[in-house]
């Protein structure tokens, strides 16, 4: 999602691979008042790991989305991940945070077509649940 869709956030631009130097980022986290984070990144052994390790050093709960991050071999993520858990992040992937955000997408009315357009799209099993449930419900 694109700054843009969210108007409120605030955009900082992050030169650093950990919170503590990046004083403007943390101080716009604090502003938020929110002390759990969901993070993914480019590389999960430098983009992912390193917030998470200051993140959870300044008190923040964190949870590590797994399969929206990349790194170079299995190895290399496997560790990371490893590391990122052992510290007390959480390890959760991108279904679960989607279905956590949205609660139900079966609230009235139609609350929760996109997430459900969004599952069907990418889980056509998890589609086929939907529409299934949904012809039974006799919606649409």
């Amino acid at each position: 999602m694109s700054h843009i869709a969210l108007k409120h956030a605030a955009a900082v631009t992050r030169r650093t691979t950990s919170l503590p130097p990046n004083r403007a980022l943390l101080f716009v986290l604090q502003a938020t008042g929110r002390k759990k984070l969901l993070l993914a990144g480019i590389v999960t052994d430098v983009c992912v790991l390193f917030p998470t390790l200051s993140a959870l050093a300044e008190g923040y709960e964190v949870y590590v989305v797994v399969d929206a991050s990349g790194t170079f071999n299995e190895a290399v993520r496997d560790a990371a991940l490893g590391r990122a858990q052992q510290a007390g992040a959480v390890l959760i992937n991108w279904f679960a945070v989607a279905c956590e955000l949205q609660k139900d997408w079966r609230l009235p009315p139609r609350a929760g077509a996109g997430l459900a357009e969004l599952l069907a799209g990418y889980l056509p099993q998890y589609g086929n649940l939907i529409t299934s449930h949904s012809a039974a419900a006799g919606s649409t």
